[in-house]
């Protein structure tokens, strides 16, 4: 089936601004949203239809890329997961991202129906790259500190063997709810009840490990699997290695993001990889043969005889690994023409005979100035 243009999705035009194209996505996603639309399959369609289109058009690289190329410019680019595989889970998180869990607004649940399946919190951690690391993909280990449910109370934060009693201001509702009168009718303010804080519960004897919040902190070491061709925004959810949710409630996620450290020679864009390789002016003149760096070593290139600075090459397939993809990018090679700041009186003599022989007809095409560099030097 074709894919929709995710403006058209949005209802926006190719011109809106990053706030309307959000405004879009929240009218559609609370329209569409699990939550409202229970057992809806094709509610559940449009909402990951429309968080997917929100996903490439929020982002300014990626819209340009899509502006471009369409689908096919963002297949597989700059996103945690492939949106061949794009799953309701993930349009779900990308929701909860942007803009939290107010269920209670907008689909008028009650905290006292909701809060027994609220998940547990992502955590996000960094990961510093190198671009030799990301040509070839990596494992890292990653050591980081998550909330646990207690095993001492079972994540109730009540002692073993006390029970939870109903909290006596909102009697169970997790909800305080005032009443008054104004000119306009009769206003009814509802709040998260401060005594139990929406729970509907107060712990009478708290648990000792956790001291009644249900959860304690831990430290962890896991290993993380990086892909070939990763690039910095790129993140990889770990599922279930977040903070657990209350009430033993689902966990959330690891959330890994990707880093780029600095490379010494090489800059990036993209898949392809771009480096400045000086050279000498005898070797510009004569050509001859240099080795220059590679993601994977050094490898020979020719230079043609009389080559000027700023000249570019490329070396197809010696960039980085498309991700999700077959094939790599290349690498451009830019040579200049290197100028010794200090020279030996030989170097001296032999420019200063060079300079005898050449003339401003030299500089003129045509000239063959490279066959008078040649007698010079006895070649």
């Amino acid at each position: 089936m074709r894919k929709r243009d995710y403006y058209e999705i949005l209802g926006v035009d190719r011109n809106a601004t990053e706030d309307e194209i959000k405004r879009a996505y929240r009218r559609l996603a609370l329209k569409y949203h699990p939550d409202r639309n229970p057992n809806d399959k094709e509610a559940e369609e449009k909402f990951k239809e429309a968080t997917e289109a929100y996903e490439v058009l929020r982002d300014p690289e990626t819209r340009a890329r899509y502006d471009r190329y369409g689908h096919s410019g963002v297949k597989g680019f700059d996103f945690g997961f492939d949106f061949s595989a794009f799953d309701l889970s993930d349009a779900l998180r990308a929701f909860m991202r942007d803009f939290g869990s107010p269920f209670d607004d907008f689909f008028g649940f009650s905290r006292q129906q909701t809060r027994h399946a609220q998940r547990g919190s992502d955590l996000r951690v960094k990961i510093a790259l190198s671009l030799e690391e990301i040509a070839s993909g990596t494992k890292k280990r990653i050591k980081f500190r998550r909330l646990a449910t207690c095993r001492a109370c079972g994540g109730t934060g009540a002692r073993k063997g006390s029970a939870l009693e109903t909290c006596p201001s909102c009697h169970g509702t997790g909800q305080m709810r005032r009443v008054h009168r104004s000119f306009l009718g009769q206003v009814v303010n509802v709040s998260t009840c401060s005594r139990c804080r929406g729970e509907g519960t107060v712990i009478v004897e708290k648990c000792k490990e956790c001291h009644g919040k249900g959860l304690i902190e831990l430290e962890e070491t896991i290993e993380v699997k990086i892909p070939p061709g990763v690039s910095a925004n790129n993140y990889i959810p770990i599922r279930g290695k977040g903070n657990d949710g209350p009430h033993g409630s689902p966990p959330g996620d690891l959330i890994v993001y990707i880093e780029e450290k600095e490379h010494p020679i090489f800059r990036r864009e993209g898949d392809d990889i771009y480096c400045d390789v000086p050279i000498t002016y005898s070797l510009a003149a004569l050509g001859g043969k240099i080795e220059v760096p590679t993601l994977d070593g050094q490898v020979k290139l020719d230079i043609p005889a009389g080559i000027q600075s700023n000249k570019v090459f490329t070396l197809k397939g010696k960039g980085l690994p498309r991700l999700h993809s077959r094939g790599r990018g290349d690498e451009h090679v830019r040579v200049f023409v290197w100028v010794p700041t200090k020279l030996s009186k030989q170097q001296r003599s032999l420019l200063e005979k060079l300079r005898s022989l050449e003339s401003t007809d030299d500089l003129k095409p045509g000239k063959s100035f490279t066959d008078r560099l040649r007698k010079l030097l006895g070649d």
